[in-house]
């Protein structure tokens, strides 16, 4: 199982938001590439990127900062926050990026989705599933859709998508542990390899997720829980090994 050290960048900065609320926003370091460099000497095989600031207007705010993090590590890194046109996801690879994360974008057009399937394939091309309630949100998590997760990744597991990040917003930034249940659900009735974000505080939270292996959980994503010092990241390495 991967673990996937969160980098979140909002005004080019390093920060954590609490369930995605602008006004709950923690700034950890005006640096982006020295955090990344950081977790890759500390051991990362991959990073979790994403544009804050691209997620609520629509379109990438923090290419600087993206720059920054290609320029100071050689592991890959994955790309997320509004993602709306093949531009944007050209862009991002171009900077380096591993592969890009569509969420809204794949719920209003699911045809950018196979656009983007048949031009770059899965490997590069992964889902931000993203639900509030057993609802798929969207818009930065501002707003609820009507559908839901589950058969949301159904939907877009039969369209090719073979990965998706799977992240309840209730969860995120709150330190309580991942929602095993909804995690359960998502990986063993998609058909998707999960990667969990939302709440993955403590070793036995990683232990737990490592259970769900089987059922088709990939890695985890750790972000606030680093920050703190709630965990380290040799401590989240050694746990998912």
């Amino acid at each position: 199982m991967i673990i996937y050290p969160a980098i979140d960048l909002k005004d080019g900065q390093c920060v954590r938001l609490v369930q995605g609320q602008k006004k709950n926003k923690t700034v950890y370091s005006d640096t982006p590439g020295k955090i990344a460099a950081s977790f890759q000497a500390q051991g990362a095989e991959y990073l979790h990127v994403v544009d804050l600031d691209g997620a609520f207007e629509g379109s990438p705010r923090n290419l600087a900062a993206i720059k920054e993090i290609a320029a100071s590590v050689s592991i890959p890194f994955q790309v997320g926050g509004g993602l709306r046109s093949r531009k944007d996801v050209e862009g991002l690879m171009a900077i380096g990026a591993s592969r890009v994360i569509i969420g809204t974008r794949a719920v209003t057009s699911p045809a950018f989705i196979a656009e983007l399937l048949a031009d770059f394939g899965p490997s590069r091309v992964i889902l931000g599933l993203d639900a509030r309630e057993g609802m798929v949100a969207i818009e930065g998590w501002v707003e609820k859709s009507s559908l839901g997760a589950l058969d949301f990744g159904k939907q877009m597991r039969q369209m090719g998508i073979e990965t998706a990040i799977y992240t309840d917003v209730a969860r995120d930034g709150l330190l309580q542990g991942p929602n095993l249940t909804s995690i359960s659900q998502i990986a063993g009735g998609s058909g998707l390899k999960i990667i969990a974000s939302g709440g993955v505080t403590s070793v036995d939270n990683i232990k737990a997720l490592k259970n769900l292996e089987s059922l088709g959980v990939s890695g985890a994503i750790i972000g606030k829980a680093l920050y703190e010092g709630k965990i380290t990241l040799e401590e989240a390495l050694s746990a998912a090994k």
